[in-house]
């Protein structure tokens, strides 16, 4: 007998019934998934994002990749749309405890985790892993062609690159590769001039900017890598002489944290070649450890600023040619713990307190933003 298969929505085509569920907000996802197996399988493939996506129906989530002092590894993401936290599944054991390890988005809705050093600092490790926020699991990818920690890493084209670092032991290396998903695998690229302790990392109108100490001199210095011509570059102009923090391109511009507490915010002027204040939203918080900020990022095209008690600020960047520091409020955003007008279940309360809780007895490594 034929087996007839049920529609996904009683009296609609399934290709009405799937332009109705990619509507459904995505905090609502892990219910859809637990409809029946047509829906869970839907929701597994990249497909349904990809066609939220197109439709501009996609919500980006920001990711916070965090460590306890005995070195175990957490993510949490933070929904900005209903104000929530919610942990994710438990990272694997094949990716052992370390530090020192890089964090990359591919494809928008996969977050890796790559490279690093053991808790007793004496193994490099090459492992990578990556979180599919279609499937809500986590999955190996292949290893790093060299163990290294304490490295660099940039996401161009879709395309993640590592350079620099330390092999094993106190050997510090001028190697790269590059992993390119669409083939799976990993390719070694040209090798800096230089080997340097990093200090940061920036992608900049299509360059990887590199800046860090070289070994021997210890003198500071960048080097920016073009993928078109897979050749690395020395820099020495006014952007890389005043960059002495976390930084991140937007809309066409450099913007770095000018304070501890991330409340201050720089901008890079190509016309001087120097840095200069962008804006101070006049509303510091302090310089306690749990008060810095971690590395911006870009949340719904607004620079967002996370700090190591899970305080989130966002800030309007979208006019940097327009005077701010009348009124830095009209642009300042605290978007974490606000939202006690939305109304809430019980269960996505208790669900968010104790991600949160959780949260505050780490501290943060790196944050990174997911779409789906």
């Amino acid at each position: 007998m034929t087996r007839v298969q049920l529609p996904l929505l009683p009296g609609l085509p399934d290709d009405l019934a799937v332009t109705c569920l990619i509507r459904v907000p995505r905090i609502e996802h892990r219910k859809l998934h637990l409809v029946c197996k047509r829906w869970r399988r839907l929701l597994s493939e990249d497909f349904f994002y990809s066609l939220r996506k197109s439709l501009g129906m996609a919500e980006e989530w920001l990711y916070v990749i965090k460590a306890d002092r005995a070195g175990r590894i957490s993510v949490h993401a933070f929904d900005p749309i209903y104000q929530l936290w919610q942990p994710l599944p438990p990272v694997p054991g094949d990716f052992p405890e370390a530090m020192w390890f890089g964090s990359a988005v591919l494809s928008g809705f996969h977050l890796y985790l790559f490279g690093g050093v053991d808790l007793e600092g004496s193994r490099s490790i090459r492992c990578v892993i990556f979180y599919n926020a279609c499937t809500n699991k986590w999955h190996r990818a292949p290893d790093m062609l060299q163990k290294r920690n304490l490295f660099r890493s940039c996401v161009i084209n879709n395309c993640l690159y590592v350079s620099g670092g330390e092999l094993e032991g106190i050997q510090m290396t001028r190697s790269a590769e590059v992993y390119d998903p669409s083939q799976n695998r990993w390719n070694l690229i040209s090798e800096m001039s230089t080997s340097m302790v990093p200090l940061f990392g920036v992608v900049h109108n299509g360059t990887w900017f590199f800046k860090g100490n070289a070994i021997g001199s210890g003198n500071s210095m960048c080097e920016a890598y073009s993928p078109e011509t897979d050749t690395w570059t020395v820099v020495t102009n006014g952007m890389v002489n005043g960059w002495d923090k976390d930084c991140i391109s937007l809309n066409g511009q450099l913007y770095a944290l000018g304070c501890p507490d991330g409340c201050k915010l720089t901008v890079y002027d190509r016309a001087t070649d120097s840095w200069r204040k962008f804006i101070d939203s006049k509303l510091h918080v302090g310089k306690f450890p749990t008060l810095v900020a971690a590395a911006p990022v870009s949340l719904n095209g607004k620079l967002c600023i996370i700090r190591h008690n899970m305080n989130i600020s966002l800030v309007d960047v979208s006019s940097p040619n327009n005077q701010v520091e009348s009124n830095p409020r009209d642009l300042w955003e605290n978007i974490a713990g606000k939202g006690h007008h939305i109304r809430r279940s019980l269960v996505r309360k208790l669900w968010s307190t104790i991600a949160r809780r959780g949260c505050s007895k780490s501290c943060i490594v790196c944050c990174q933003v997911l779409q789906a």
